[in-house]
This record gives C-alpha cells, structure tokens and sequence, in this order.
C-alpha cells in the first residue's frame, strides 16, 4: 500500500485498503478556526450535540481575522473562547499565529496520524508524514460529534525529486512548477507523496510550502515520507507516541512523475489562476503596488530569512507597499531576536501580527481596485486579496523580496 492507504487502513481498522473503498476512520486531532469553527458549532448544537467528543482531540485557532476588524468577527471570537471554555478545550490558540503553522508546531501533526481541519489548506501537515485534509463545516461537527468521518481512499500520485535547489530557488518555485505542469486539477482526489533522493535536500519549512499547496493541484492531501529531518522538528515538539508510516516496495501509483532540482528555476503564478506558471524571467517588469511575505505557505523563518537577506542595506521601491507576517508568535519571537524583523523593517517593511494577513482579502493588506500584487501566498482568484479588479502574482520569498526592491516583477537572480 502507498502511505496515504496505510494511514487511512489503520484509522479505520482494517488491515488493508485500497483506492475508491470507502471507510469510516477515526480522527486523531482535529482543526478549526475563526471563520468555519462558528459554523461547525452552529451544525453541531443542531445535531442536539452540546458537548465535543474529546476536548484533548480538538484545537481551535483564531486567525484569519486576528485582532478581529469587524464587530461580527469580534462577536465570533468571543463566541469561540466561550465554546472552548465550556467544552474544557486545552488546545486553543487566540492570537497566536497561522492555524497551520501552530499546528505542526504545537505537535498535533505526527507521522501516522489522520489530521482533518476545516479549511482546504490542512494538507500542509503531510509535511511531518500524516494523512491531512481540508473539510467542511459541517463534516467538522460530525467530527466535533463523534471523532470519526468517511473517507474514500484517494489514488495516489507519485512525485519524485532529485538533486538540489540552485542559487534563490526554493520549494515555493518547484511547487509552482508542478501545478503549471499538472494542471489545478490534474491530481484531484489524489494523494500526492513527495519522494526521492532530493527530498533530503529540502528542509521541513520547503516540505510545508509544498504539502501547503498540493490542494492547488486538486490532491486530497500531500504527504512526505517521515526521516531524520521529521525526527529533529518533533523532537521536543510532543511526547506522544507515533509510528512512521512509508509506501511499500511495489505500491501502486496511478501517475509518477520526475523533478530534478537543479533544472527549477524561480516560477509566478499569474492572474488568475495558480497554474498559469511562466518563469519569473518572462514576466519581468511588471509594476507592482505591494509585495507580501507571510501565509501558511511562506511565513516560516526560513522565508523571512531569505528576505532578509536580499533586502539587507537597502530600501523597498518607492511606491510599494512591502506587507510581512510571520506565521506565529514562535517564528515572529525567533525572527525578533535573530534580527531578522530589524532587517526587514529598515528595509522599509510593514510588519503586522502573525495571522493570515493579506492573504485572503479581509484583513490587513486588502488591495484595490486595479492594483498589482505579488504574494507569497497560495491564491491568487480574482479577488482573493481584496478588489477583483486587482491582479494578484504568486512567487517565492526570494522573488517577492527583489521585486520590492524594483518596484517591478524581478527573478531575483538578476539582481
């Protein structure tokens, strides 16, 4: 069996699964936030349910609008820290960073585990060798019930990687490339399992940005077979016990395909689809109005770090609005005391609160009508980040950083 089988075998019993069998599996941590927890609530007192079926099981974020910019989501939030209290919910988070990032930070994604979230991004967690989905509001009061939900067991796609990064080339850019490639439905309601040897050469923040947006490509979850690198990020992270799970020799795969590192280079995304890809090189000189470094996908130390590193000593373009949001208080403490966030801010940075930020266009950074942004987010929909009459470009930490500095779409190789 490939990873994903293994994992939704054992969650539900069986000794083994195979694609299309559906299956009713227990969950081993579940997710909501600020804008699908309220809903979910709502679903689940409906039920004639008052009460979660493991306090311990269930973490609640807020995030997506943190601090809360309208009466109504302040009224939500308020809601949500009574439901938590009432429930004597231990895992819950106001205010402290992406819902993403703290999960995998605050140990609840291990290899092995069945993960589901209320938000489409969940799959991120693969990252650490689980088997995380997005749901919906209403599968996650069902889960908020009863800790279980079906599945149907998703084909699995093969992708597997060689080689290492060239010079300010990172995961965002191979990301980008495979979705230009695969299509954004290309693997949908597939399991994507990241693989090969130049899988070592690629960090746990890489890994995230990849499993972030394998749902880009219409995958069910994405996922990167548990190693060293796994056993260093947890270590500390958890003391619960877990069991590295790995394809078998000879599993099937419905669709392989080969990357070698060394041949990416810096991918955007143009508007308004994540797999209208072209190399950075052929938009060159597009103006931009702002520039974001931040989101679920590229939030990470890593990421600030990168931009640091381009825009030390010098100034953002005139004209550019440079938006950066840690992913959490953890990386935004980190990035405090290693400098990171003095670099970005005399660079001319505006540094807001670890939170979803600009990326989803009701919260700090909205743009406007007819304005260009570049993103190191995961979306750029018409209207995802605020007016849709704006356009929005997707790159990497590195492209976004030097186009700041151009006030103009630039690979950052050039510079």
């Amino acid at each position: 069996m490939t990873i994903a089988e293994k994992i939704l075998a054992r969650a539900s019993g069986k000794r083994e699964v195979s694609p299309g069998e559906i299956v009713e599996a227990n969950v081993d941590y579940c997710m909501a936030h600020d804008l699908t927890a309220p809903l979910a609530i709502e679903v689940l007192h409906e039920m004639g349910v008052q009460r979660v079926w493991d306090p311990s099981r269930v973490v609640i974020v807020l995030d997506h609008q943190a601090p809360p910019t309208t009466i109504d989501m302040a009224r939500d939030h308020a809601a949500l820290r009574r439901f938590v209290e009432e429930n004597g919910i231990t895992h819950f988070y106001d205010h402290r960073g992406i819902c993403h990032q703290v999960m995998p930070e605050g140990g609840f994604a291990l290899p092995g585990y069945l993960v589901v979230g209320a938000d489409s991004h969940t799959c991120t967690y693969g990252a650490l060798g689980c088997f995380a989905t997005g749901v919906g509001s209403t599968d996650m009061a069902a889960v908020f019930a009863t800790g279980r939900l079906w599945f149907r067991v998703p084909e699995s796609m093969l992708i597997e990687l060689s080689g290492g990064f060239g010079r300010l080339v990172s995961a965002k850019d191979l990301i980008l490339k495979i979705i230009g490639d695969v299509g954004a439905d290309g693997a949908t309601y597939m399991s994507v399992e990241f693989t090969g040897r130049g899988i070592k050469n690629i960090s746990i923040s890489g890994r995230m940005t990849m499993c972030n947006m394998g749902v880009e490509m219409g995958a069910k979850a994405a996922i990167v077979p548990p190693d060293e690198l796994t056993r260093e990020y947890l270590s500390g992270r958890t003391a619960a016990s877990y069991s590295e799970v790995h394809a078998d020799p000879g599993a099937e795969y419905a669709e392989k395909l080969e990357y070698d590192l060394g041949r990416i280079e810096p991918q955007v995304a143009c508007p308004h689809r994540v797999d209208n890809v072209r190399p950075a090189r052929e938009v060159q000189g597009i103006e931009i109005d702002q520039a974001f470094i931040g989101s679920c996908t590229n939030g990470r130390m890593e990421d600030l770090r990168a931009a640091a590193n381009i825009l030390k000593g010098k100034k953002v373009a005139k004209g550019v609005r440079l938006i950066v949001s840690p992913a959490s208080t953890e990386i935004m403490l980190e990035a405090l005391k290693n400098g990171t966030i003095q670099t970005l801010a005399e660079a001319g940075a505006i540094i807001v609160p670890p939170s979803c930020a600009a990326c989803m266009g009701c919260h700090v950074g909205v743009i406007g009508p007819g304005e260009v942004s570049i993103s190191s987010s995961n979306r750029n929909f018409k209207g995802r980040q605020g007016s849709p009459e704006a356009e929005v470009y997707l790159a990497s930490p590195e492209t976004v950083a030097a186009s700041a500095l151009t006030g103009r779409i630039t690979d950052p190789r050039d510079l």
